[in-house]
């Protein structure tokens, strides 16, 4: 499923939910990622205020991918189905 990111609270509410759906507490997350509960509270409430590198290493954790793509969605389109579009 994919999810669109438009403003930083989004991603905030996206990073609670997915740790959640993976069964992890923030404590559990914290281990994994050599952090404390604490920082991984202050992460879900402000992700904006966190290195591009550790939104990247909790997607990872979580196991979700960060996709980018242009907003024409006209492209999608236009693309094969069974070919990513770069």
């Amino acid at each position: 499923m994919e999810y669109k990111i438009a403003i930083a609270q989004q991603l905030s509410s996206l990073l609670k939910n997915m740790r959640k759906q993976s069964g992890l507490t923030q404590q559990d997350l914290g281990e994994r990622l050599g952090i404390s509960q604490r920082r991984v509270a202050a992460i879900e409430e402000k992700p904006e205020s966190v290195r591009f590198e550790r939104i990247l290493q909790i997607l990872s954790e979580l196991d979700a991918d960060l996709v980018i793509r242009k907003r024409d969605s006209k492209a999608e389109h236009d693309a094969p189905a069974d070919v990513d579009a770069w």
